[in-house]
């Protein structure tokens, strides 16, 4: 299955639940925690810190799913936590 990439975003130390701003047309995304881990949820609840599925630093996964990518939020567990966001279709 060949991807064809719809953009990137960069979430800088997310200090409070942030939601994607996904590209019209995505289907897919990787995401990546950068220098510290960060807390995730794709049930259009807000992590905190503590509660939420767990990425560790410099870990990635995807996320497949329109409905799931419009759901997802996340939060730094840490301060200098950064999160990378590349989209797909």
């Amino acid at each position: 299955m060949a991807l064809t990439p719809k953009g990137y975003e960069q979430i800088v130390d997310p200090a409070a639940s942030t939601a994607l701003t996904v590209p019209a047309g995505s289907t897919c995304a990787l995401i990546q925690a950068q220098d510290a881990d960060i807390r995730w949820r794709d049930d259009g609840t807000a992590p905190t810190a503590s509660v939420g599925e767990k990425l560790c630093a410099e870990s990635d996964i995807w996320i497949e799913g329109a409905a799931r990518l419009a759901a997802f939020r996340v939060i730094r567990t840490v301060a200098g936590a950064d999160v990378n966001v590349s989209y797909y279709a």
